[in-house]
């Protein structure tokens, strides 16, 4: 079998990259082991947005990017990315007061060319006792903006179907097993439920997630990549405490921590922690948990909260730059990796945000057009609908 690309990994990155290039008229197999967003894409913090805390970093194009792909997304998915409104509350001891959250947003909504989505607005006194349980006592100022939520997994099924019917063909399950490159291909060896198979392609995209590496030690001739770690974010699912959508700060180490009322549940997260070993040992621990419930309770202190004991969680591994830098103040640009600029074979999409995953695909593709050859589009990315997938 040939194939112009075979992408590995049925995240939203490798269902993203495959709508793209099916889109622009390449031929294309999708390779999975379990399931569409079997890893990360199932276990993020279930929002699209720009990435309001990029801004301290001066991650300006991140969130521009970002930005504008959320208005894409309400466009193209209205069944499954909706407006919410977060409400940041300012107190006498937080780290950025009410004039620098009030410039955040400011300089937010400019990145999104103040469009009706980026509005924002300071909550009168009056208005606080309607954020049922939040502490009253040293609180300052409440400022109310909008994100979108989304059932991740959902939509990666939904980008997925999408290429499908653009006409992309999937292998799920089937493990990628080998690849050797040479000048002019790909040969790529899958093991599928019915035996194994050889496939050929002129570029193969790695877009394994947390595996990335694992594919990467299997390709021969041995491609170099940078070198990346995995950075565990934990999430607690909590009894419907609240109806209302916030963005804090933990006490602790002052980092973003969103409270959302998710599919009849508290969702609470996420955290920060580097992880070590096989990614698909991950799980929050009781660290994470006291850390997570700490927040809460530090802002809603009357909430009636579970023993640690009983509560769900989930934990998603983000694929980030080998630094030296806390996990927090690192880039979240998506790293790209090709084995030859030139005449790219392989390339890995490692890292990137739930949100861009289009924007990415499209970047993607532009990597490796110089092996590719001149097709005639099908479609335009920015004009396919997303439809559930059920």
């Amino acid at each position: 079998m040939k194939y112009d690309i075979v992408v590995i990994g049925a995240g939203i990155q490798g269902a993203g990259v495959a709508q793209a290039a099916v889109a622009a008229g390449y031929s294309v197999l999708v390779v999975e082991k379990t399931a569409p967003a079997a890893g990360t894409s199932s276990k993020s913090s279930k929002l699209i947005h720009g990435g309001l805390r990029y801004l301290e970093s001066a991650q300006f194009g991140l969130v521009r990017e970002s930005l504008r792909e959320r208005a894409l997304l309400l466009r193209l998915a209205p069944e499954l990315v909706k407006l919410r409104p977060l409400h940041i509350p300012v107190y006498e001891h937080s780290t950025r007061s009410a004039l620098t959250i009030r410039a955040g947003l400011s300089l937010y909504a400019g990145l999104a060319g103040f469009d009706k989505n980026s509005r924002f607005s300071q909550l009168s006194r009056s208005e606080w006792n309607g954020l049922a349980g939040l502490k009253q006592q040293g609180l300052k100022a409440v400022f109310r903006y909008h994100e979108a939520q989304t059932d991740d997994a959902a939509l990666t099924r939904s980008v997925l179907q999408s290429a499908i019917l653009l006409g992309a063909d999937i292998l799920m399950p089937a493990r990628f097993v080998a690849a050797e490159r040479n000048g002019q291909c790909c040969k790529v060896d899958i093991e599928t439920e019915s035996g194994s198979q050889t496939i050929s392609c002129r570029v193969l995209i790695n877009c394994a997630g947390p595996w990335a590496t694992d594919v990467l030690a299997n390709i021969t001739p041995a491609v170099a990549h940078p070198e990346v770690e995995l950075v565990q974010g934990s999430h607690l699912l909590l009894p419907p405490l609240l109806s209302q959508y916030f963005y804090l700060e933990a006490p602790q180490d002052k980092r973003a921590v969103f409270v959302l009322p998710w599919e009849g549940q508290l969702m609470v997260g996420t955290t920060e922690k580097m992880h070590h070993g096989r990614p698909d040992t991950a799980f929050c621990s009781d660290e994470e948990k006291a850390y997570l419930l700490a927040t809460l309770q530090h802002y809603f202190p009357e909430l009636p909260l579970p023993d640690a004991s009983h509560i769900n969680s989930f934990a998603g591994l983000r694929v980030l730059p080998k630094s030296d830098k806390a996990a927090f103040g690192r880039s979240r640009d998506v790293i790209f990796s090709v084995d030859n600029e030139q005449q790219p074979r392989v390339l890995s999409v490692m890292g990137g945000k739930l949100t861009t995953y289009r924007a990415t695909a499209e970047a993607a593709l532009a990597r490796i057009m110089p092996s590719l050859p001149t097709k005639e589009r099908r479609a335009d990315t920015r004009l396919v609908s997303l439809i559930p997938v059920h």
